[in-house]
């Protein structure tokens, strides 16, 4: 009798013990399940970290007739800056982190997809991509983090170094000035900034650009801008049409061939053809060698031969060639004054949605890191940073 009572408290304490097993079992698999579907279904807001010396990643938040190349037309929408809401809430809209594990042709795969319905299934604000091209950290970042502040949400920062930088992710590939890996390096920013559906304009820059307007002009600048700014131009010289390779006939003529500033800016129409070409990268990769600069050539060739009714011809990055040799001027300390930095703004000349207009510079290059102090005494009052 007793061995009987033993054993049914024994076995009411096992089956006890089963169910609280059982009970804690479906409550970890309730945790995880609800960890994918936010992981997977939900989209994460980003905040926009401090611009340091070192600037991350960051997500705020064939033929010329060929079909593969469609160079829409219409205009990019305008917005009023002061009707802003951004609520984006899927990972498909601004994806966080899938570029990481992607090659080239997989990242390019992706980004080259293209919605077809005019209409966005969530409330979409344009966004200005700031695509950085560096040899490591940003020595000038402070006068970046003081441009961007109070703008969160309308623009987007992505960052290419060396990989040989210690913070940089481990998709960075080497980059040689002059060399196709500067095209490679180039397209790998463009296609990860056309993951965020809401990038409307991308411009490239370096660690010795800097902003010649405040946040808000140049945001407007570029938004309501009826063409993108990559100057294409036919160079009769030696360092122009002296740098054709004939083997790149038929597909590519001497009257297609032309020249341009690296430093470009561009719509996503324009750039989701640049990143689709399967046809003539292939043919500067392997037929673009020292004396041709593949970074000053493929670019402009292709625009000038695939979409010319996109770019308005110009840059909207100054330099200073009047030294002659194979880099621009590179500004010191000595040379940042109020008066040079006017003189770049407005003593220029050019067409913006067809109107004459003496704004035809919204940053400049090349500014030594010691130029940083001057440039952030200076840029409250004359750049309008505060405004």
């Amino acid at each position: 009798m007793r061995r009987a009572i033993k054993d049914g408290r024994y076995q009411v304490a096992m089956a006890i013990i089963f169910g609280v097993f059982l009970t804690f079992l479906v409550l970890a698999l309730g945790m995880i399940i609800n960890d994918h579907f936010k992981k997977f279904i939900l989209y994460e807001n980003l905040q926009n970290s401090p611009l340091n010396a070192f600037l991350p990643f960051y997500m705020s938040d064939i033929s010329k007739s060929s079909s593969n190349y469609r160079c829409f037309s219409s205009n990019p929408p305008r917005f009023n800056d002061s009707n802003i809401v951004y609520d984006s809430r899927l990972t498909w809209v601004a994806p966080r982190d899938i570029w990481h594990s992607m090659s080239d042709e997989e990242l390019l795969w992706r980004a080259s997809m293209v919605p077809h319905l005019v209409e966005y299934p969530f409330d979409r604000v344009s966004k200005v991509a700031f695509m950085f091209l560096t040899k490591g950290r940003l020595p000038l970042g402070p006068l970046w983090e003081m441009f961007f502040k109070g703008h969160e949400g309308l623009f987007t920062i992505y960052l290419h170094t060396s990989p040989e930088f210690a913070h940089e992710p481990p998709e960075s590939s080497k980059v040689r000035w002059g060399d196709i890996t500067m095209i490679d390096a180039e397209r790998r920013l463009l296609a990860n900034a056309l993951l965020d559906f809401s990038n409307e304009r991308f411009i490239l820059l370096s660690e010795t650009c800097i902003p010649l307007f405040n946040f808000t002009t140049i945001y407007n600048y570029l938004i309501n801008s009826n063409h993108s700014f990559l100057n294409s131009f036919d160079d009769p010289r030696n360092i122009g049409r002296g740098r054709y390779n004939p083997r790149m006939s038929p597909a590519i003529t001497l009257h297609d061939w032309r020249k341009g500033s690296q430093w470009f800016e561009a719509s996503r129409k324009l750039v989701i053809n640049i990143i689709s070409d399967v046809v003539y990268y292939p043919i500067f990769r392997k037929h673009c060698m020292p004396p041709c600069y593949v970074d000053e050539h493929y670019f402009p060739t292709f625009v000038n031969m695939i979409c010319p009714n996109l770019t308005s011809n110009r840059t909207v990055t100054w330099t200073d060639w009047s030294r002659g040799g194979s880099h621009p001027v590179m500004f010191n300390r000595v040379d940042v004054t109020e008066g040079f930095l006017e003189r770049i703004r407005y003593e220029s000349n050019c067409t913006y949605n067809g109107e004459n207009s003496n704004v035809c510079f919204l940053f400049a290059r090349k500014f030594h890191p010691s130029t940083l102090q001057p440039l952030l005494r200076i840029a409250p009052s004359l750049l309008g940073f505060n405004d």
